[in-house]
């Protein structure tokens, strides 16, 4: 009686390691270098920032808001003010409206500036991953500039924003702005044209729409798959509908949509350029007016102490659609919170992304997505029978050298 032999093998990775921000566990079925399944696993540490905020008044809750995601420290806290907002029926100034795109698409940028250093760097082009990072510190400044801080920036307000931008802070705006069209286009050559970056990203991690759809994935991950879908046009708030937006696809520069790593680096470098449109208009089109609807916090506690309802605050966060759910009952302290992050969306589509990838692939298709949770810092590989510890740098390494075997 003849006896399957089997020839592939597990490949746990992950979830517990001191290096590990937020654990999440792979399992891999490979064969020899060639990714056969994967299975993705969440949900081993609870941080309780949602049981937190119940001992906490609203406008507690935005600094703790803040700290969900410290590159998208902007986004959560102006969800949760949206919902706050709905709830309470808060009406905020048509220019504080302005502000708010303004200091969220400087994010996004960020966000989009720095995750492609950190691409470039998966796939062993670290001389990249210090470009990006010196144009994302011009951002850094200019984000300083206009809210005193670099990364929480401690601007949101249940009714507006906390500072102004007043036109005597327009040049500063407009030179960062200048300096970022000139280096987009080094950008470009660098990311689009560049042989080999094209031969690691072309085809690799292919997301299709209908997995993109099934999979509800977010952000630039669905966008790159060619689904049209962006909260700032879907359910334009802010001040959005007043200004020139629309959805950033491959198609647009290429002609094609694949929906490969390729594809998501492309939507994100648009999506920088969209960014530099979006605040050129907020600064041609703003508005006089205050910043806050109630500057007096005392006042703003006191009405939001009567309020009982339930709203939701959706935003297009950097790195796809923030959802935050919020329950007020006439109390001091929130009742409920609720957050959903776009990284949750976009962990299930890994699986479609990473079956038949090699191994050498795992770094540069898990980061296409952005996902916010660091790296796993060690992986047990079995390999001609023999079990041995494969740690973060052997693995990145195994992605430079298949970067190197392509110019042999």
């Amino acid at each position: 009686m003849s006896q399957t032999i089997k020839t592939t093998f597990q490949l746990p990775i992950g979830p517990i390691h001191p290096a590990l921000k937020e654990p999440v566990a792979f399992e891999f079925e490979i064969d020899g270098e060639q990714i056969i399944d994967v299975n993705v696993t969440l949900g081993h540490v609870h941080r309780a920032i949602e049981w937190a905020a119940r001992k906490r008044n609203p406008i507690q809750v935005l600094y703790l808001a803040e700290r969900i995601c410290g590159i998208c420290s902007y986004c959560h806290p102006m969800a949760f003010a949206l919902a706050v907002e709905r709830i309470a029926d808060v009406e905020v100034p048509e220019h504080a409206q302005f502000l708010r795109v303004i200091h969220a698409e400087i994010e996004r940028m960020c966000s989009h500036i720095l995750w492609a250093g950190v691409a470039a760097h998966e796939i062993g082009f670290d001389s990249v991953l210090f470009l990006t990072w010196e144009i994302r510190e011009k951002l850094l400044d200019l984000t300083e500039y206009l809210v005193g801080n670099r990364v929480t920036k401690a601007i949101t307000m249940i009714g507006g924003v906390r500072r102004d931008i007043t036109p005597e802070m327009y040049p500063k705006i407009k030179e960062t702005l200048q300096y970022l069209k000139d280096s987009f286009e080094k950008l470009r050559r660098v990311y689009l044209e560049d042989k080999t970056f094209k031969m690691r990203t072309k085809g690799c991690g292919i997301l299709t729409k209908e997995e993109a759809l099934k999979l509800v994935a977010a952000g630039p991950t669905t966008r790159a798959s060619g689904v049209k879908k962006d909260v700032r046009v879907d359910q334009s708030y802010f001040a959005y509908c007043d200004l020139d937006i629309d959805y950033m696809t491959p198609d647009i520069l290429t002609g094609e949509v694949n929906g490969d790593v390729y594809d998501r680096i492309i939507v994100r470098l648009l999506e920088v350029k969209q960014s530099i449109s979006l605040i050129e208009q907020c600064l041609e089109q703003m508005p006089p007016g205050p910043i806050v609807s109630e500057p007096k916090i005392a006042k703003l506690l006191a009405k939001l102490k009567k309020v009982d309802g339930e709203g939701i605050g959706r935003m297009e966060a950097p790195r796809g659609e923030v959802f935050h759910y919020v329950k007020l009952n006439a109390n001091e302290y929130i009742y409920a919170w609720k957050v959903r992050a776009p990284t949750y969306n976009n962990i299930m589509p890994w699986i479609p992304m990473l079956k038949n990838q090699q191994i050498a692939d795992i770094p540069i298709v898990a980061a296409s997505t952005d996902p916010c949770m660091s790296c796993t810092n060690r992986i047990i590989m079995i390999e001609d029978k023999k079990t041995f510890i494969l740690g973060k740098e052997e693995l990145h390494q195994r992605s430079i050298q298949k970067t190197r075997r392509l110019h042999l």
